[in-house]
């Protein structure tokens, strides 16, 4: 059985370390601004009744937020932004080889702090309303610049 195509536009995200590099893979499409994250759900992200499993959806709004914030002009561009509280409302099931999508968008920044929100899609369905609360932490080196 051949895997469902990653939609147009998506590429592979390299960045996140080791723990989503082994978790994902994770898709990523810019389009100005606007950064959209990608997954396709596999069997080793689900439950065992075939449906995302709720940590991994965790983890990637964790990705989700900071990244769209990242992708963003302003005062937070090339710095890690380590989470200080995500929340997520679990909306709808999200099932196996589903494409799930998410959009973020920054709310607010201070000196130290991110607030950001998002919305994530499973085939076009909302499952998952995320917040966070990030702070702007050092800047990333060469190597990784979001």
């Amino acid at each position: 059985m051949t895997a469902p195509a990653i939609p147009p536009g998506f590429e592979a995200f390299e960045a996140g370390g080791p723990f989503m590099q082994a978790n994902g893979p994770l898709y990523v499409r810019r389009g100005g601004a606007q950064l959209r994250f990608g997954l396709r759900v596999e069997q080793r992200h689900c439950n065992p009744m075939g449906i995302l499993h709720g940590g991994m959806m965790a983890s990637f709004c964790d990705m989700l937020l900071p990244m769209a914030v990242l992708g963003q002009p302003g005062p937070v561009k090339g710095r890690f932004l380590p989470t200080i509280s995500l929340q997520i409302d679990y909306l709808a099931p999200s099932p196996l080889g589903c494409w799930l999508e998410g959009t973020a968008e920054l709310l607010r920044a201070t000196r130290s702090l991110v607030f950001a929100q998002g919305l994530v899609s499973a085939d076009g369905t909302p499952c998952a309303r995320v917040s966070g609360v990030f702070k702007i932490g050092p800047e990333f080196s060469d190597s990784f610049k979001g």
